[in-house]
This record gives C-alpha cells, structure tokens and sequence, in this order.
C-alpha cells in the first residue's frame, strides 16, 4: 500500500523507519507495470489522496463514506472534521498513546477486549472517543508483550499534543480534539472533499 502510494504511510510500525521498508527498497508502484504507469488525470489524484488517508486508518470504504457524510453536515471545514472523526476512533487512539506499535495491532487489541474506555470494556475499534474520555489498558493485559514494549518506545517516539499517558499505570485521556497541525498526515483532504462533492 506504501508503494502504491509511493510515500510511507507508517502501517508496519518500527520497521518502517528501517531499512526494511517497502518505499525504500522499491520507490515505484507494485505490479508488472508498476514502473512505467503514466501522468495521473485529476480524477487519479482525488482518488490516491483518498486511497492514502482510507489505507493509513484502516477503514472500508463504506465507513470512509460515512464517516465523510457525518463530517459534511458538521460545523467546520469538512476536510478537516474528516481528519479529526478518524483520528478519534479508539483503535488510532490506542496507536497514538503508544500502547500499540501500528494501527492495526491497535485494532486487534481492541478487538481482543483488552482496553477501557471511562472504566468500561470496549472492543469496538470504530468507537468514537471524546475529549475528556480516559482510555486504560485491562489490569488482566498489562502483561501482555506488544503493549510493554510499545510503551517502553513511547518517550523515543514522542506523543501529540492531545493526549496524556501514564506509561506507569497504563492509562491515557484525550486534552482536546486534534487540530489539523497535530494530525500528522501527509494529506491534501481537499482532494478527497472534491472527490465526493462530484
């Protein structure tokens, strides 16, 4: 997905820092013709900037979609509100505190019953967290191997600026609804806003 995106996208953690990843190795698109594929039209490039945030959080395009419909009809920059409904799902949460090295080992840890949210068990990846909202790892998972060792990189990494985390007793809570300059995104969302104004 990198590679089709020809920029990374951070969907294997760690190793996308490395050597190792994908856009290193092959700084061209995937498949036979990969190498040789042509100008994009402006249609192509609504649609890879589109691609590009759909792949990074992990969403089908049905929920993309809505989740676009749900941002059109609220108050603010459509673009931007888009960003900030994706950003606050509980499974990029779960990345963003650090208690989980990608998303999509965010999502099967959510998916695995090991997180709540303001004291409650929550396995809905897509569950929409709110400013305010405390986000604690299951006293019954704290021993769990990916999350210790995520949260050990947490100091090299770094957090935004909305979120606090207790790496000691593995709790977080969201200090604010994440501004377009906290989201760290190489995205043009006006793109996408144009793609489904058609």
């Amino acid at each position: 997905m990198c590679r089709r995106e020809t920029e990374k996208l951070f969907l294997k953690g760690d190793r996308c820092l490395t050597e190792k990843c994908a856009v290193e190795r092959r700084q061209y698109p995937p498949g036979q013709h990969g190498q040789r594929r042509g100008k994009l039209s402006d249609y192509g490039v609504q649609l890879r900037e589109k691609q590009k945030v759909r792949n990074s959080y992990g969403v089908l395009e049905k929920q993309f979609r809505k989740y676009f419909h749900t941002a059109e009809r609220k108050k603010g920059v459509t673009g931007e509100v888009l960003l900030q409904l994706l950003e606050t799902r509980l499974d990029n949460i779960v990345f963003r505190m650090g208690f989980a090295p990608n998303r999509n080992s965010a999502r099967q840890l959510v998916r695995h019953c090991h997180f709540l949210v303001n004291g409650r068990e929550v396995n809905i990846p897509s569950f929409h967290v709110h400013v305010g909202d405390a986000v604690e790892v299951k006293e019954s998972s704290r021993d769990i191997e990916i999350i210790k060792d995520s949260l050990s990189r947490v100091e090299q990494k770094g957090l935004p600026a909305w979120v606090e985390v207790d790496t000691q007793n593995f709790k977080g809570r969201i200090l604010q609804i994440p501004s377009r300059e906290d989201i760290q995104l190489p995205a043009q969302e006006q793109l996408i806003v144009e793609l489904y104004s058609k």
